[in-house]
């Protein structure tokens, strides 16, 4: 692939956790979260993107998101479960979007806010309509998801790189 090709980014951030005396990394879905995991799956797959690669965090509410968002999906992307997602500063976000390969043209990262949020708002150099102001507006709320687009090679993805061209939420 061309490192001019057109690229999509999905960030998704987890369903709605409890809050339970489980650490903060073990934290299951609470019962919303459970119901609205496979609404923001079966938003995804009304995208019509075909993901090439997913990146979910180790934490057990993004592990539970991704398992019951992707049954909706029509195939299911290779799946890399990495650690350092959680707890990732937005430099770090970044710096592991730029590790992505060539070969990837559409990539789905399940993760945490502040990060997703963050990271959308640092990569959206441009965004279509309303949808920037909406972003900034909720805060990206739990099973939100934003989807950007850039063209180049994802060793050169930067602030302001991309545009915004989707942000959905469950309950908008």
């Amino acid at each position: 692939m061309s490192v001019d090709t057109p690229r999509r980014i999905v960030l998704l951030r987890h369903a709605k956790a409890d809050w339970n005396q489980e650490s903060d990394h073990e934290r299951p879905l609470a019962e919303r979260g459970r119901a609205d995991a496979p609404v923001a799956g079966r938003r995804l797959a009304e995208t019509g993107i075909a993901f090439d690669l997913a990146l979910c965090s180790t934490a057990t509410r993004t592990r539970e998101t991704w398992k019951l968002a992707v049954q909706a999906l029509p195939a299911r992307p290779k799946t890399v479960y990495e650690d350092r997602l959680y707890e990732a500063s937005l430099g770090e976000l970044i710096a592991l979007l730029n590790e992505t390969s060539e070969d990837v043209s559409d990539l789905l990262v399940i993760g945490h806010n502040p990060g997703m949020h963050a990271l959308a708002d640092a990569l959206a150099g441009q965004s279509e309509g309303d949808v920037l102001p909406r972003l900034n507006r909720s805060g990206f709320p739990t099973s939100a998801f934003a989807v950007l687009t850039f063209n180049g090679s994802w060793k050169s993805l930067e602030h302001g790189a991309g545009r915004l061209v989707d942000f959905w939420t469950p309950h908008a």
